[in-house]
């Protein structure tokens, strides 16, 4: 390479690296900022552990930058302070939230186990920005993938006992995880190396009806066990949010990969399909949808109200949206312990609608845009097929638990009971997705790094013959 161009792309990778600097900074001085917030709200002084609080988060903050730098140096400079940002503010609120539950409910702390989880988030992303060279050589799992992506899916349903009505949890003696978490990812790269392989058949179209190209009988059977398998989550593990996103993520990818749009449109019907079979026939999942179509009725005498009807979760909800405002009560001085697990759920999206008005939840809801379309961009930059199915299933996952989450405590569709990513409290939740978010980095470097390359000079990882087919 020419020494002009050598020059050219250190002084464009330092750039970005020093930009990512800058906003991570920034996102935990806005952390740091929020915690003096509430603690000068509640108890008119600052947090006795503001100092420590400040300190952490940025040595986790750093360190993640620094790895970055040092081998991702041509990433896109804007998701790994995005995700510091939401993360930092999620610590915030649940930390503001224990401060109300030890005071109603006698409740434990929450926050110190979640400041655990982030850092442990961290640390594996930080392992996986080191020890992935390329995010081609992820193409070689593809049906190991599968194969774990399965077995994860399918564990919750032999463990005893449900949590918040669903079966999504693996008990090992005191440890518990929700496998759910780290499936969407790992069935983004299954999918991701299956449709690179396979795409051209699936792009092939059979009958018309009604002037919509449908799919052919042969090629529809990928979709059709997908449905199956969606539905087999929602019955015997209650599990709304996960079929709606495995679902979901699969028919996205497959039109991105096929650019058919009658993909989309044969996987929304046979969506509502199962949405309809199942939310009539599955108690549970009934319950919800009978409490997102008649919110209020909870409050009318027990004859009076719809059959199913037994949470008054959607109503305060709702009225906690109302307590906020446009611009909220302010950090700390709102009342949202009524909804008495906010922070340990996907409820935690109201105490920042009650506290911080709906400016404050589009602000959030825009993090995640930003988070979601720097994903989609990477996409767009990727230079191989593989990449560019990755990152798009990354991002669309993003972008479709963020709905069912936000769209659920809003009233616009069912609760799902899935976390807000990075922001509810939850181990899983949070090490899985600190793993998607080091994903995107190394295709968004992968993708910086052709772009740096003279034409026809760049170097991609090919997998092993078979591994794919």
């Amino acid at each position: 390479m020419p020494n002009s161009l050598v020059s050219g792309a250190k002084s464009w990778t330092a750039q970005r690296r020093n930009t990512e600097l800058a906003l991570v900074s920034f996102a935990v001085l806005i952390s740091v900022f929020g915690h003096a917030s509430v603690g000068l709200a509640m108890n008119g002084s600052l947090p006795s552990g503001i100092w420590g609080y400040g300190g952490g988060l940025g040595a986790l903050a750093l360190t993640a930058h620094v790895a970055v730098r040092r081998f991702a140096r041509y990433a896109d400079p804007l998701i790994l302070p995005a995700a510091v940002m939401l993360s930092g503010l999620g610590l915030v609120i649940i930390d503001r939230l224990d401060a109300s539950y030890k005071l109603h409910y006698h409740a434990t702390a929450s926050a110190p186990g979640q400041v655990m989880w982030t850092a442990i988030g961290v640390g594996v992303l930080i392992a996986i920005v080191v020890a992935v060279e390329h995010h081609r050589l992820l193409q070689r799992y593809t049906y190991v993938c599968m194969a774990l992506a399965l077995l994860l899916l399918m564990a919750p349903a032999f463990f005893p006992g449900d949590t918040y009505g669903a079966k999504r949890w693996i008990y090992l003696g005191p440890v518990s995880f929700q496998p759910g978490e780290f499936v969407k990812i790992i069935i983004v790269i299954f999918f991701a190396g299956y449709l690179t392989a396979n795409r051209d058949a699936l792009a092939l179209v059979g009958r018309k009806v009604w002037g919509v190209s449908l799919p052919r009988g042969r090629n529809a059977g990928p979709v059709i066990a997908v449905w199956m398998l969606s539905l087999l989550v929602l019955v015997f593990e209650r599990d709304l949010g996960t079929s709606l996103i495995f679902f979901g993520v699969f028919v996205l990818m497959l039109y991105t990969a096929t650019e058919r749009t009658s993909w989309v449109i044969f996987g929304l019907v046979m969506a509502a399909v199962g949405a309809f079979i199942v939310g009539s026939l599955e108690p549970h999942v009934h319950g919800r949808v009978v409490a997102w179509l008649h919110p209020f009725d909870i409050y009318l005498p027990a004859s009076q109200r719809p059959a199913g009807l037994i949470s008054d979760q959607a109503a305060q909800a709702l009225f906690s949206f109302g307590n906020g405002g446009l611009t909220g009560t302010g950090l700390g001085q709102g009342q949202p312990w009524l909804i008495g697990f906010a922070g340990r759920s996907d409820f935690i999206l109201t105490t920042i609608g009650e506290e911080l008005g709906a400016v404050g939840v589009m602000l959030v809801l825009m993090l995640y845009v930003l988070l979601i379309e720097r994903g989609l961009r990477t996409a767009l930059a990727a230079t191989d097929p593989f990449g560019k199915l990755l990152a798009t299933g990354l991002a669309t996952t993003i972008a479709l638990q963020v709905f069912v989450v936000a769209g659920g405590v809003t009233g616009l569709i069912p609760l799902t009971g899935k976390a807000l990513p990075f922001l509810a409290q939850g181990g899983s939740s949070s090490v899985a997705n600190w793993i998607l978010v080091a994903l995107l980095i190394k295709v968004s470097d992968g993708a910086g790094r052709a772009a740096t390359q003279p034409e026809g000079n760049a170097t991609i990882l090919t997998p092993a013959v078979g591994a794919a087919s």
